[in-house]
């Protein structure tokens, strides 16, 4: 194929094995679909630099704001985020080029000896990062031991195969691009552990004057995943919570009766599990922010905001 552009594109990355990884799959599709040539770029962001809790950093952005400087500073053409990491703000100067097909957004548990969840014996120490992920397994009453961890997958992974943990909860699309999924004892079912708003969504950013790269990247663009990523960063923005707070969301699309619809659903989850309140609504995949505006406002209405307080 004739490359569409003389020049190469530059990608801003985190320099993780799963950032690269993302990166790079983004990078080949562009290539495939445009003929243009496209480079990493490593950026260290302060997310990777500490090693302190996400929330203590800052929450919301830490593994965004040098990618984002980079891009506005001229450094990089693009950069590739895993969209549930993105505040819900928009940032002035940059567009949401392109949103990706989602991999499979469910959570997975890795644990010694095979074991599902159900089959870890009361006492269990399963290790997480996300403040929603212990929230809910603490909600599910297993008397299991929620272990806060920091660091990649396979240093999670790794605490599980030395015998420091008995398992790690972790995201399945993650696993799947890093092709670990053979490490999983067991998918979660969202009955059970409902996702992150966007997790298993890519975000791919550009800055807005840049028009030559906005179209290149607008090959990537798949319609559904966005829809239901809006619908469920909706409920995240309305809620006024950010990706460290204890909130899940899940968007799918079905055969509705005039087409196909949105049913989303969200959730918020008191940190010691003791409470929560959850909701779902359906309607047209174009309504999907508003619907994400509704269900939040239900939420809010049912005591959420009180259960989203995440010690400090």
């Amino acid at each position: 194929m004739t490359a569409l552009v003389t020049s190469t594109l530059r990608l801003g990355t985190r320099a993780s094995a799963l950032a690269t990884t993302q990166s790079q799959l983004v990078a080949d599709a562009i290539t495939a679909a445009t003929g243009a040539s496209v480079e990493l770029v490593l950026i260290s962001t302060e997310g990777d630099r500490s090693s302190a809790a996400i929330q203590q950093l800052g929450g919301t952005g830490v593994f965004v704001a040098a990618l984002r400087e980079a891009l506005l500073a001229g450094e990089v053409d693009l950069a590739v985020h895993s969209y549930k990491d993105l505040p819900t703000a928009p940032a002035p100067g940059l567009i949401l080029a392109a949103v990706p097909a989602r991999e499979d957004p469910r959570d997975v548990l890795v644990a010694r000896d095979g074991l599902t969840l159900g089959e870890l014996p009361a006492g269990s120490t399963v290790g997480t990062g996300a403040p929603r992920r212990a929230a809910q397994l603490r909600a599910l009453g297993l008397g299991l031991e929620i272990v806060p961890i920091r660091g990649n997958v396979d240093t999670r992974m790794a605490r599980v195969a030395e015998g420091d943990l008995d398992a790690v909860v972790l995201a399945r699309a993650g696993l799947a691009r890093l092709d670990r999924l053979a490490a999983v004892t067991e998918t979660l079912d969202p009955l059970q552990v409902l996702p992150a708003p966007a997790q298993g969504a890519l975000a791919v950013e550009c800055r807005t004057s840049d028009s030559r790269t906005r179209e290149l990247l607008g090959r990537l663009e798949h319609p559904v995943t966005r829809s239901c990523v809006v619908a469920e960063r909706s409920v995240l923005a309305a809620l006024e919570a950010g990706c460290s707070a204890p909130v899940a969301a899940y968007a799918e699309v079905a055969e509705g009766e005039t087409g196909p619809e949105l049913f989303l659903r969200a959730s918020v989850t008191a940190l010691d599990g003791g409470d929560s309140v959850r909701g779902s609504v359906t309607g047209p995949l174009t309504d999907a922010s508003a619907l994400g505006r509704a269900l939040a406002a239900d939420l809010l209405d049912r005591g959420a905001a009180e259960l989203m307080v995440v010690p400090q």
